[in-house]
């Protein structure tokens, strides 16, 4: 069980760097001439991940395993769901910009690599509300990781970059990692075309109602997983769902089938009912052009 935690410890002290800064900023514009770009600029967030996996209030809980996790030495199989405290500077007391919610898997057998499927949700000044997707592998003995930063929300609508992790510090308790995100900020404006740099091309606008059915005869989700302590969680923080839920064109039960959400959401908050969404869809949509 050392071992693990250790292990786990290690991987979270992922941090993104990618420019080394004098003084502490969260949020800032930079030169493309610095990073071999020439016309876009990007916008750069500096921040720190705490990842606090032991104590009286972990923050990052384990929700599922193999049966032989416990005896690989890269804890290959083990799932955990988190929500971890973004802050502007490595303390934990340091003041806090926003959250990490998510879940980060063991993947590989050969070393500590870890698939990263998180959003992270901010609190400070402008981005208040907004989220950053990240989405990558993140192979904990390597100095740097790279994932990618794949949409987002709020001002960072249609936003796409990449992050950069490297390890502060890490013990049996806590793990510390900076985070230097990268973000094209065309993308964070609006919704218009030619904001987004398109010229004949228009936006698609899908409407439709998405039905949950969590009891009776014929439920369209199913809990598949949960840590010790989320029955006793009043946001039932760690608990991992798998849905197969229909997509009508109605709020109606009895309407129109348009399609299928099909993936998992796990409660990633520990504050309020937030949950991680990853979905796909089943034979693509059924309406129409959208048929596949």
């Amino acid at each position: 069980m050392a071992k693990s935690k250790t292990l786990f410890s290690i991987f979270l002290v992922l941090v993104v760097i990618l420019v080394t800064a004098k003084a502490q900023s969260f949020h800032q514009s930079i030169s493309p001439a610095s990073l071999g770009l020439q016309e876009e600029k990007l916008s750069h967030l500096r921040f720190y991940f705490h990842d606090v996996v032991s104590g009286p209030n972990p923050t990052a809980l384990r929700v599922a395993q193999a049966q032989t996790t416990n005896n690989s030495a890269t804890s290959f199989g083990a799932v955990d769901v988190i929500d971890d405290t973004l802050t502007i500077a490595p303390e934990s007391n340091s003041k806090v910009v926003g959250k990490a919610q998510g879940i980060y898997a063991f993947a590989s057998q050969d070393e500590i690599g870890l698939l990263m499927v998180m959003n992270l949700v901010f609190v400070e000044e402008r981005l208040n509300g907004s989220t950053l997707s990240l989405l990558g592998r993140n192979t904990v003995s390597s100095p740097v990781r790279e994932m990618s930063i794949v949409g987002g929300t709020g001002v960072f609508r249609f936003a796409r970059g990449y992050a950069q992790a490297k390890t502060v510090s890490f013990t049996a308790q806590e793990a510390v990692v900076e985070y230097n995100v990268f973000v094209d900020p065309r993308f964070d404006r609006s919704l218009s075309p030619k904001s987004l740099g398109l010229r004949k091309e228009k936006l698609s606008h899908l409407h439709f109602y998405f039905h949950d059915i969590l009891s009776g005869q014929n439920p369209t989700a199913v809990r598949v997983a949960q840590a010790a302590m989320t029955a006793t969680s009043p946001t039932v923080f760690g608990a991992v769902m798998m849905a197969d839920d229909p997509l009508t064109v109605g709020p109606e039960p009895n309407s129109k089938v348009i399609g299928k959400a099909q993936g998992i959401y796990a409660s990633a908050s520990q504050n309020d009912l937030g949950l991680l969404m990853v979905t796909t869809r089943n034979k693509g949509f059924s309406h129409e052009k959208n048929c596949g």
